[in-house]
């Protein structure tokens, strides 16, 4: 059996996916409560519909800024090798995730505002089928692995 990826991404990926999860949060409770202003208006409902919809609200925030962005920093995990590229990750289902060198087209880096802000980069790995991402690198980690990808591809592609 092969070993697990040993390389984790960065701490501060967390924060940054705890305030993503916080945003999402305050957007869905701001379209619950719209729902509910426009219900309560045309037709009042039931205060027990009112209070189980805030406590779904409550739940969702609390798994999206919470749970989630730990399960998921806790489980992300890449190895990058001579020969290929392992990535693991998932919360309910865990996807492990081999690329072989010689498939990778391109490799590059990219940021978002909070990554940014957290001084973090994502490394987006292209192959002819798909795009795979390593998230929440810190920069100088993100341009190294970028760099090394694209070394240990051209050596791949130069060995077939």
């Amino acid at each position: 059996m092969r070993l697990e990826p040993s390389k984790q991404i960065d701490p501060k990926g967390l924060k940054v996916w705890q305030i993503t999860g916080g945003i999402i949060s305050f957007i869905a409770i701001l379209l619950l409560g719209g729902f509910f202003v426009v219900h309560f208006i045309l037709r009042p409902l039931p205060i027990w519909l009112l209070a189980v919809g805030c406590i779904l609200a409550l739940l969702f925030a609390l798994l999206q800024t919470w749970l989630l962005p730990k399960l998921r920093w806790k489980r992300w995990r890449y190895e990058v090798t001579e020969h290929e590229i392992e990535l693991k990750y998932g919360v309910i289902i865990v996807k492990r995730t081999l690329i072989p060198m010689v498939r990778v087209q391109h490799v590059d880096t990219r940021q978002g505002p909070l990554l940014r802000a957290y001084q973090l980069s994502s490394v987006t790995i292209s192959t002819a089928a798909t795009t795979h991402e390593i998230p929440a690198l810190s920069n100088d980690v993100a341009d190294e692995l970028r760099n090394r990808i694209s070394i240990l591809a051209r050596v791949a592609e130069e060995d077939v």
